[in-house]
C-alpha cells in the first residue's frame, strides 16, 4: 500500500496502530489459566511467532504489496493455486475466529441480564446469529462510519475496561484481599511443566494473542526508516502487549480460583470480585455495557476485512461469478452472505460439540489457530522461494544476511508452525475436553484446507469476468467496476 501524498508513519504511530490490532482482553482468562507461567509463555510467543511473522511478512509486504496480501506473496513464489488457497485459509479461520468474539460478547452480555446465561450455548448461539447477520445487513449499505466507530470502539471495549480491571485488580491486591495465587513465586511456579505436553499446549493461546501480523506488515512501505523503525516498532508491540496480556491474566487468575474461570466471562467474573470489594457492585453492568458495545463495534469494522483479500482473487477467476458480484454501493453481497452462512455454521458447532462453553470454546480456538497455521506455512516457504527466484525486486524492508538470514528467519518460523500445529492437536490438562478432539481437530484442518485446492481444481474458464473486453459492459462487468 503506497502512502499518500509522501505521508510516512512514525515509529510512535505504527507502534500504536498495531497496539490496537493486537491488543484485547478476551484471552485474559485463557492466559490466566497458567497462572505464574503466563510470563515465560508471552516470551516464548514473542520469540517463536511474533518475531519470525512480523520480519518475514515486511519483506513480501514492502516486495509485493499488490492488493491481496498473502495472496499476492503465495502467488508469486508457487502460483495462483497456492496464493487462492493461502488466502482462503486466512479468510476461514477468521470466520472460526470471529466465533471467539461474538461468544465473548454474548458471555458479556449475559451479566446486563443474568449471569447464568454466560454458561448457556442455546443463548450465546442466538447472540452470534443476531450480531453478525445484523451488522452484515447494515454493511450492505456501504456505511463508512464503521471505520471511525473502529478507533472509537478500541478504547471504549478494550483500553479502558484494560486498564480499569489492571488497575482495580492490584488495587484490590495491596489491599490484602485473598487472592488464589502466591504473591512470592518461586521459579517452579514461573517455569512451565515441560514434561507435561498437555500443559504446554496453552502456549497455543498466547500465540493467538499475536496472530494476525502479517496484515498489519501492509503498512510497512508507510513506515518513515523501515528497515529500522519497523522491527524496532514490533519489538516494542512485543513488549507492550506482553506487558498487557500478563498482568491482565495474573489479575484474572488471582482473583477468580481456576476452577470457577469461565473462558469467555473470566474478564466480568474478575469485575465482579473487583467492584464487589469496593462495595460497587453496579459497575458490573456499567462495565458489561462499555465492553458490549466496544466489541460490537470491533465486529462492525471487522465485517468487511477478511472478504477483501478473498474478493481480490474471485476477480480473477477463482470463485464463480455470483461472489463476485457487488451491489449499487460497491459491497460484495453475496461474498458477505456466504461469510454469514459460515458463522451461523461455526455457532451451531460449538453450541453442538460435546462438553461444556470452556471445553467447545477451546476445540474452536484450536482449530482457528491450525488453520492459520497452514497459511503461515505457505508464507514462510514463499519468502525462501522468492529469495531464489525474485531475487531481483526491491525490498524496502529486507531481513539482514542474504539467504542464509531469510533461511534462518523463515526456517525457524516453519519449524515454529510444525511444533505449535502438533500442539493444538492435544488438549490441554486444565480443560475437559470431548472424546474426539484429535479427529475434530485433524479432520477439521484437512477439510478445510483441501476445499480451496478442490474449488481451484473445478474453476471455469468463464468465471474470470474482471479484464474481459467487451463491447458493452453487462451487468456483471458494470457490478464490478462499482
Amino acid at each position: 500500500m503506497a502512502s499518500e501524498g509522501g505521508f510516512k508513519l512514525s515509529l510512535l504511530a505504527f507502534v500504536l496502530l498495531t497496539c490496537a490490532a493486537l491488543m484485547s482482553i478476551r484471552t485474559f482468562p485463557t492466559q490466566g489459566v497458567v497462572g505464574w507461567e503466563s510470563i515465560a509463555f508471552c516470551i516464548m510467543a514473542v520469540v517463536i511467532y511474533l518475531i519470525p511473522a512480523s520480519l518475514v511478512s515486511a519483506e513480501l509486504a514492502t516486495g509485493w504489496p499488490e492488493e491481496g496480501g498473502v495472496y499476492a506473496w503465495v502467488k508469486n513464489a508457487f502460483g495462483q493455486k497456492w496464493g487462492f488457497t493461502a488466502i482462503w485459509l486466512q479468510w476461514f479461520q477468521m470466520t472460526i475466529g470471529f466465533i471467539s468474539i461474538l461468544t465473548f460478547i454474548a458471555a458479556t452480555l449475559a451479566y446486563l441480564i443474568d449471569p447464568v446465561l454466560a454458561s448457556n450455548k442455546l443463548f450465546e448461539f442466538l447472540i452470534i446469529v443476531l450480531v453478525w447477520w445484523g451488522f452484515t445487513f447494515l454493511n450492505f449499505k456501504g456505511l463508512k462510519m464503521y471505520s471511525k466507530i473502529s478507533s472509537i470502539s478500541v478504547i471504549i471495549g478494550t483500553f479502558i475496561p484494560a486498564a480499569v480491571l489492571i488497575l482495580g485488580g492490584l488495587w484490590y491486591i495491596t489491599s490484602g484481599n485473598p487472592v488464589q495465587l502466591t504473591l512470592s513465586p518461586t521459579m517452579a511456579d514461573l517455569i512451565p511443566d515441560f514434561s507435561s505436553m498437555s500443559n504446554l499446549v496453552l502456549l497455543v493461546t498466547f500465540v493467538f494473542v499475536f496472530i494476525g501480523i502479517e496484515m498489519t506488515a501492509t503498512h510497512a512501505n508507510e513506515i518513515r526508516n523501515v528497515q529500522r523503525n519497523y522491527p524496532l516498532g514490533i519489538l516494542i508491540v512485543g513488549a507492550a502487549t506482553t506487558i498487557v496480556g500478563v498482568l491482565g491474566a495474573l489479575v484474572v487468575a488471582m482473583l477468580v480460583p481456576v476452577g470457577n474461570l469461565n473462558l469467555l466471562a473470566g474478564i466480568m467474573q474478575t469485575f465482579q470480585v473487583i467492584f464487589q470489594s469496593m462495595g460497587l457492585s453496579w459497575l458490573v453492568k456499567v462495565f458489561a455495557l462499555l465492553i458490549v458495545i466496544g466489541a460490537m463495534g470491533q465486529v462492525s469494522t471487522w465485517i468487511l476485512g477478511p472478504v477483501r483479500g478473498l474478493f481480490a482473487t474471485a476477480r480473477e477467476g477463482t470463485l464463480p461469478p455470483i461472489l463476485q458480484k457487488k451491489n449499487e454501493n460497491g459491497i460484495p453481497t453475496n461474498m458477505l452472505m456466504l461469510q454469514a452462512l459460515m458463522i451461523t455454521f461455526w455457532g451451531a458447532v460449538y453450541v453442538l460439540l460435546p462438553g461444556g462453553v470452556n471445553s467447545s470454546f477451546w476445540m474452536l480456538f484450536a482449530l482457528t489457530t491450525a488453520v492459520y497455521i497452514a497459511m503461515y506455512l505457505l508464507m514462510y516457504a514463499a519468502a525462501i522461494r522468492l529469495r531464489y527466484s525474485q531475487p531481483d525486486v526491491p525490498r524496502p524492508f529486507s531481513i539482514p544476511g542474504g539467504k542464509l538470514g531469510m533461511w534462518l528467519v523463515a526456517g525457524f518460523g516453519f519449524l515454529s508452525m510444525i511444533f505449535l500445529f502438533t500442539l493444538a492437536l492435544m488438549p490441554p490438562s486444565q480443560i475437559s475436553e470431548g472424546n474426539n478432539y484429535r479427529a475434530f481437530m485433524l479432520l477439521g484442518t484437512v477439510a478445510v484446507v483441501a476445499v480451496p485446492l478442490i474449488i481451484y481444481h473445478f474453476r471455469k474458464p468463464e468465471w474470470k469476468i474482471e479484464g474481459k473486453v467487451e463491447g458493452k459492459p453487462g451487468k456483471k462487468a458494470r457490478a464490478l467496476s462499482g
